[in-house]
């Protein structure tokens, strides 16, 4: 379970021009809250899942997930037996508004009183749009790294425009972890969201409303997660690799909903959302880029990248830690064209997140540029 707690606050107010909990010198002042999820963490532990359900006081669950992972979801329905209310198996990437009303409308048709979501980020922010109109308690039994689990963060794609928000409502209240279900995730998939997990944590260390709590969280997942993944290449059946990327994956999921975001998660929702680029991949991408304009603003926390990577640089390390793990180096990889620089750097300033360091549209546009050649970061 994340860890609880609250420090006092002499006056809150009292922060530096970077945001949140950053005054340096003496011990940081800071606000730490909690996301109140249910974690079951072990291999097997999907033979949980009935009473799960019945914990979260439910009769009838509706099990998500994409087309892909239909056997899956089966599995799942199979385990529940007659709490199975049916399986809506149509999850795609960035949640198309019109996906989300179809399965809102199939969990109403069928009476549903819970979503059991099993795969990634896809299908998790699928029962996410659902809970959101319909406050149907989520069940997320990950089978990637991406975190959306632990998070509060919805997201939905209109109109060619992915909009994000946060909302108590769309927080699963119980997870489960089980290593042995990311075995069958290709190689290359596994290292993917693992560095999109790797992006969480790295944005929450300098993110507005840091504190030391997320801090140590991120430090340590990051550490997991890029020593997980390094086996896992090599070894993709290795449960106890698959379980240090399970647990890394659970800890960036945890700063990924403790606190906000900056920069780089901007230009992959713009990436994503506009250019139909593959989630994790982009950030695996974008994050070296991202980090290295941060770097100067940000010493410290670059500090605590390069400890768990064990590296000298940590824009660097995180590109040679991509490359090692044999993920696309640039943007020009992932499909997106020359032509579309300019506009995704235009879309990207469009209601801007907070970032440590101020940018101007021209600094967007050639972080993105050196991000389509794949240059490595110096």
């Amino acid at each position: 379970m994340p860890l609880q707690g609250f420090a006092q606050v002499r006056d809150p107010t009292r922060l530096d021009a970077r945001g949140g909990g950053r005054a340096r010198g003496n011990m940081k002042s800071f606000i730490y809250t909690a996301q109140a999820s249910r974690v079951i963490f072990g291999l097997n532990s999907l033979e949980n899942i009935e009473h799960e359900v019945v914990q979260v006081g439910a009769q009838r669950a509706l099990v998500l997930s994409t087309p892909e992972q239909r056997p899956e979801a089966e599995k799942v329905a199979s385990r529940l037996g007659n709490r199975t209310a049916g399986i809506f198996a149509e999850a795609v990437m960035h949640v198309p508004i019109e996906s989300a009303r179809a399965a809102r409308d199939k969990a109403a048709q069928l009476g549903a009183d819970c979503a059991v979501a099993i795969g990634g980020g896809s299908t998790i922010g699928l029962a996410k749009a659902i809970a959101l109109e319909s406050t149907l308690p989520i069940i997320a039994i990950p089978t990637t790294y991406a975190g959306s689990e632990m998070t509060s963060i919805y997201g939905v794609t209109e109109d060619g425009i992915k909009r994000t928000g946060r909302d108590p409502r769309v927080l699963p209240r119980t997870v489960i972890y089980d290593p042995a279900l990311t075995t069958s995730l290709p190689v290359g998939l596994s290292a993917a969201s693992g560095m999109n997990a790797i992006a969480h944590a790295v944005e929450g260390l300098y993110a507005q409303d840091s504190n030391p709590v997320i801090s140590l969280l991120a430090e340590e997942g990051i550490r997991a997660m890029a020593l997980g993944l390094r086996r896992v290449v090599v070894a993709p059946n290795d449960l106890e690799a698959r379980s240090d990327c399970l647990y890394g994956a659970w800890l960036c999921g945890i700063v990924l909903g403790g606190v906000g975001i900056a920069l780089h998660h901007k230009l992959c929702h713009t990436l994503g959302g506009s250019f139909n680029l593959p989630h994790a991949a982009t950030h695996a991408v974008v994050l070296p880029h991202a980090v290295a304009f941060n770097a100067p603003a940000a010493p410290e926390e670059m500090q605590r990248i390069c400890r768990a990577l064990g590296t000298e640089s940590a824009a660097a390390g995180i590109f040679d830690l991509a490359k090692a793990l044999g993920l696309p180096q640039s943007l020009r990889d992932l499909g997106l064209g020359a032509h579309d620089l300019d506009r995704a750097s235009d879309l990207a300033m469009l209601s801007p997140y907070w970032n440590p360091r101020p940018f101007l549209l021209a600094d967007i546009r050639e972080l993105l540029r050196r991000a389509y050649e794949g240059d490595r970061p110096s």
